[in-house]
Order: structure tokens, then C-alpha cells, then sequence
């Protein structure tokens, strides 16, 4: 996340991959399976306790933020074409990946509700229709308009690169693109429109919305890999203060609400619709400056070269996220099997035992998926060795 962009067509070089991007894309995924575990004590110290955001807004920003630098860096090499190949390519993985995860826990779920005869989980998670209309809801899953919870953020993944499949064309006019998001981010939410869902209304994540933080992520990767963008305000002491105002309110009105809502009761009333009006669904401005406050502050203070990147403390978390597909479809498998551990028991002892079996299978995965890239990859051909026989140098 460079400071600066360059506003002429020239791209330059493709940097390395950025550790502070993948570190905190591994951070939001442990966040995920973290908040998908009911009762787990974690769950109070991950990022939706203190501010007006949570892991899904970083994981968008950063699934925008990779995704200049996988399709827009195709596109100035070898044109829109082949990389809106490549984007339709990553849209049937993601697909894929999805109705199989899907079926994988209908299945997970369905069998522990039966076993446990614990019907409730079956209502909570949404799965419920598979009893009464199985073919209805499998082909309405197949159409992503039947979306259990916890399985609503790759059907959002996959729409917005479908939608970044035109907006490559305007990779090179930033502030067409930015206000295009900016103006369909405004009427979808003053219209109150969205993707329809069947039986429940629209999507949670209407991704007609969520489009604005995937744009600004792309928008920041453009100008990291010094293509024409918008990028973030240099390194700025007044901008640096605004930034932390905006966390620090956010922490002041999430650690309020939680803890001491009798001070939210004696408060205005505009005080508490202010905070209930704060809305996931179509990105509310509170979070949406909340998750770029956040961002301006790793991007302007924690140096790319910083050797804490690389350290061992942070490691595991850049592994997993540089594979975010895998490390996500399994967190949401080990979050219901870790919630069917702590249901049996919830001291300290299960805790550190079931948050240390999680972690380190996902960690495995991502491990392994370092092996298999490392090892299917094609090497690049080394050129012959010169004979001994030839003069070196002299031509």
C-alpha cells in the first residue's frame, strides 16, 4: 500500500507480495472461525468488540486490494480478455467451493442435530428447509438465493468479481470508477434495494453495497503496484488523528453497548437508533469509515519492511492468508465442531484445547497448500550451462 500513485498508463514493476496484507487477511479468517463459535471466550476480543466493523469488511477490503494486482496487472500485460478469463475461472473455483462447503455442512449440521437430537441447530443456522423442501433448496442454493448462515460470503465474493469484470475496463480512470461505486453504494442504499433471497428477503451481504470496499481495496492495490489510482493520504499527523477519532468512537459506542447499556438507556434517543441503525447488510458509512481508518493506519505507520512481519509470531497468520479459500471453507467446518466441544464444556481447559486444534489445523492447511503450490508449479527453464570450452566475456 504505497503512499503514492503514478497518473500516467505506465505500470511499473509488480512488487513483491505485501506481508501486511496477507498477515491481516489471516488475522480476519482466525476472526471468522473466532466469531462463528458460540461461546468461544475469544470471541470478545476480536475486532467487532471495538470498533463499527468486523473481519468480513478487512477480508473485503483485501480480496479488492489483492485483486488489482491479480486481474488489473493481467489486464495492462496482456489485455481486459484474458484476464476477464481469469476472473471467470476464480468465479467457478469459488462456486464450486461453495456448493461443496455447503453440502459438506448441511451434512456436518444435519447428522449432529439427529445424533444430539438437537433440531434447534438445524433452525438456527437456517438449514431447516433441507427437511421440508429438499429439491426447492438445493436448486435454490444452486442459484445462491438460498444462503445459510456463516455461508453468505462467498456467493458476496463472487458477485463482486463478477462485477470487476467490467469495472477492469476503468482501471485506468480511477475517479470514474470510485464515483460509479460511490454512486450505486448511495441509491442501493436509499432505494433499499437488494439481491433477493428466497423465503428471507435479500442478501445479508448485499453486495450491490459492499461493492464501495471492494473498489477501495482495488483502488489502493492499483496504487501499490504503481498504476493510476487514488491512493491513500501520505503519512499525516492530522490525517492519523481523525483516523484513530473514528476507531475511538466506534470502541467508545461497541464497548458501551455491551457492557454498560444502561448508559445507552440514559442517553438521547438518537443515541441508541444511531447505534441500532448501524446496519451490515448495506455497509453503513460508520463502518465503511471505520475499516478505511484502520487501513490509512496500517498503511501509513507499519512499514512494509518491517522484520516483525517476518517474524515467527505473525508467520502463521501471513500462511494463511495467502490462502484464503481453503483456510476459509475449513474454519467454517472447525467452527461448528468447535462449538459441539464447548456445548460439552467450556472451562479454561477446553478452551485453550479446542481454540489450539482449530488454529493449528488451519495452519496445516495453509501449510499444505504452500506444498502443493511450491510443488505443481511449473519452474521456469534454466538456461544451458556454456561449455567450458567458450571464451566468457569477450565478444
Amino acid at each position: 500500500m504505497t503512499q503514492m500513485a503514478t497518473q500516467t498508463g505506465t505500470t511499473l514493476p509488480r512488487p513483491g507480495r505485501d506481508p501486511r496484507a496477507d498477515i491481516c487477511r489471516g488475522l480476519a479468517l482466525w476472526m471468522i472461525v473466532i466469531n462463528h463459535t458460540p461461546g468461544n471466550w475469544l470471541g470478545g476480543f476480536t475486532l467487532k468488540n471495538f470498533a463499527f466493523a468486523d473481519a468480513t469488511e478487512a477480508f473485503v477490503l483485501l480480496a479488492g486490494y489483492a485483486g488489482a494486482f491479480a486481474y488489473a496487472g493481467q489486464a495492462d500485460r496482456q489485455g481486459w480478455a484474458p484476464a476477464a478469463a481469469s476472473l471467470v475461472r476464480r468465479i467457478a473455483k469459488l462456486y464450486v467451493s461453495h456448493i461443496f462447503l455447503l453440502v459438506v455442512f448441511t451434512a456436518q449440521v444435519g447428522f449432529s442435530a439427529a445424533t444430539l437430537d438437537r433440531a434447534t441447530y438445524l433452525d438456527e443456522l437456517a438449514l431447516d428447509p433441507f427437511a421440508e423442501q429438499p429439491y426447492r433448496t438445493l436448486l435454490e442454493a444452486l442459484l445462491l438465493r438460498f444462503q445459510p448462515h456463516f455461508l453468505d460470503i462467498l456467493p458476496l465474493y463472487i458477485v463482486l468479481l463478477a462485477l470487476l469484470i467490467p469495472a477492469l475496463w476503468l482501471r485506468g480512470h480511477p475517479w470514474a470508477l470510485l464515483t460509479l461505486s460511490v454512486a450505486l453504494w448511495v441509491g442501493v442504499r436509499a432505494a433499499g434495494f437488494n439481491l433477493p433471497r428466497w423465503q428471507e428477503g435479500g442478501w445479508f451481504f448485499n453486495p450491490l453495497a459492499w461493492q464501495l470496499l471492494f473498489v477501495a481495496g482495488f483502488l489502493l492495490g492499483q496504487a501499490a503496484r504503481g498504476a493510476p489510482s487514488i491512493a491513500l493520504p501520505p503519512r499525516n499527523l492530522g490525517v492519523a488523528a481523525l483516523a484513530l477519532a473514528v476507531l475511538a468512537l466506534g470502541a467508545f459506542g461497541m464497548i458501551t453497548s455491551e457492557h454498560f447499556p444502561h448508559l445507552v438507556e440514559q442517553a438521547p434517543l438518537w443515541v441508541s437508533e444511531a447505534l441500532v441503525g448501524i446496519d451490515k447488510t448495506s455497509l453503513h458509512p460508520a463502518r465503511l469509515a471505520s475499516i478505511l481508518a484502520l487501513a490509512y493506519l496500517v498503511a501509513a505507520y507499519v512499514p512494509r519492511d518491517w522484520g516483525f512481519l517476518t517474524s515467527a509470531w505473525v508467520r502463521p497468520f501471513a500462511a494463511m492468508g495467502r490462502h484464503s479459500l481453503p483456510v476459509f471453507c475449513f474454519g467454517i467446518l472447525l467452527s461448528f465442531f468447535a462449538r459441539l466441544l464447548l456445548e460439552h464444556g467450556d472451562g479454561w481447559s477446553m478452551q485453550v484445547t479446542v481454540n489450539l486444534f482449530c488454529f493449528t489445523t488451519l495452519l496445516a492447511v495453509a501449510w499444505m497448500a504452500d506444498w502443493s503450490r511450491e510443488t505443481v508449479r511449473p519452474r521456469a527453464p534454466q538456461p544451458a550451462a556454456l561449455p567450458a570450452s567458450l571464451p566468457v566475456g569477450n565478444s
